[in-house]
């Protein structure tokens, strides 16, 4: 009989992790789940069957990928930490499980083969990069694990204290829901905050990209200074967008004969909506790259 259905998956867990003399670095994101209910709630969100690829990354010794590799045509699993890696080839060897593309490598800087679901326990200090990576993929639905504070930001409303540039790139590009919380206690190391699992569901193609990319610079650019006013923001962040000189920068600025834009500029960053983002964007980028 396979141990997993037996042992708690926190004895499994720690059981591997004492064989190979792993100790765990919170530091590094390595917060691996134990709860086996909440694994199987994760992997039962995705909804997955024979015809789906799926994306892991930080898979860790593959709590969550041995169970997707079991419902999914291929599992495409990315782990940084070479021991750690080592140690999952052996687990899916140990199972005979040869549906799995296993990469030894960091996800920020590898190119993802072709995938059409993303279901992952992420690596916490990746959450904000690895996530603005997504939104260059074409994919059916995303599962993934936040720290609690991080999810929130992701729907932040315009205004408060939660609105970021992350809920204003997200907006266009993904509906995001939030589906269940994670104690801490569900961790080792147990990390100091409780998680929430998240899904994200593209969106039918609102914006060209084009639009936004210039888009993205622009609200990059903007939330360096979140409370300033855009105006400021702009001058303080514009090598975000070009190279273009301070005193120039300005001196185009003042030179804008709009009321509508002038408005705009005299406004706080936390104050637009995505779409006054998005139109003082395209306004504004011929001012920052004639």
């Amino acid at each position: 009989m396979n141990s997993d259905t037996t042992q708690s998956l926190s004895k499994i867990t720690k059981n591997i992790l004492n064989q190979h003399g792993i100790t765990l670095n919170k530091n590094l994101g390595q917060n691996y789940l134990i709860d086996r209910n909440k694994r199987d709630q994760i992997i039962n969100f995705g909804n997955i069957d024979k015809n789906d690829v799926v994306l892991e990354i930080g898979t860790g010794i593959g709590t969550l990928t041995i169970e997707l590799a079991k419902k999914a045509k291929k599992v495409i699993a990315i782990e940084q930490d070479e021991d750690i890696c080592k140690i999952l080839a052996k687990r899916l060897n140990d199972e005979k499980i040869d549906n799995v593309e296993l990469i030894n490598d960091d996800a920020l800087k590898v190119d993802f083969p072709k995938f059409n679901k993303i279901i992952s326990n992420l690596p916490y200090q990746i959450s904000s990069p690895i996530t603005f990576k997504f939104l260059n993929y074409d994919f059916d639905l995303a599962i993934l694990m936040y720290q609690k504070e991080f999810a929130e930001r992701m729907n932040g409303e315009v205004g408060s204290k939660n609105y970021s540039r992350l809920s204003a790139m997200l907006y266009f590009k993904c509906d995001v829901e939030t589906l269940t919380d994670v104690s801490s206690e569900s961790f080792i190391p147990k990390p100091k905050i409780d998680s929430i699992v998240v899904k994200l569901t593209p969106k039918e193609n609102k914006i060209t990209d084009i639009d936004f990319k210039t888009y993205s610079n622009f609200t990059k650019a903007l939330f360096q200074h979140r409370n300033k006013k855009i105006r400021n923001a702009l001058i303080d962040s514009r090598h975000i967008i070009s190279n273009i000189d301070k005193k120039v920068l300005k001196d185009r600025l003042n030179r804008i004969e709009s009321d509508e834009l002038n408005d705009y500029l005299s406004k706080r960053v936390i104050t637009l909506k995505p779409e006054e983002i998005l139109f003082l964007s395209k306004e504004l980028n011929p001012i920052f790259n004639e």
